[in-house]
């Protein structure tokens, strides 16, 4: 079992920047894929960022290339998401997730909450 932990959420300007963090822990092997989602009300859960850590393949949903940057630091298990250039509409829940190579959603953590205000 995988527990994830993020932190960093909070509240920034528009184009302001923010940055989370996600760290893992429990079996590697249920950590090979970490990344990133956000879920607004009404719409559907969306890929913001992933990375395999092995080999640092990364994967941007359309709306953050460009402003967001997926990182790890595999001595903490530790992944990261830099927000720059935030958007009122970057406003929402973020939540880490972790899986094997080919499911990156088997496990989420609990969320933190990332609000841009003009």
């Amino acid at each position: 079992q995988v527990q994830l932990v993020e932190s960093g959420g909070g509240s920034a300007q528009v184009g302001g920047s923010l940055r989370l963090s996600c760290s893992a822990s429990g079996p590697t092997s249920s950590s090979y894929c970490m990344g990133w989602y956000r879920h607004v009300p009404g719409k559907e859960r969306e890929a913001v960022a992933t990375i395999i850590r092995s080999r640092g393949t990364t994967f941007y949903g359309d709306s953050v290339k460009g402003r967001f940057t997926i990182s790890q630091d595999n001595t903490k298990n530790t992944v990261y998401l830099q927000m720059n250039s935030l958007k009122p509409e970057d406003t929402t829940m973020y939540y880490c997730a972790a899986g094997p190579t080919s499911y990156c959603r088997a496990y989420w953590g609990q969320g933190t909450q990332v609000t841009v205000s003009s």
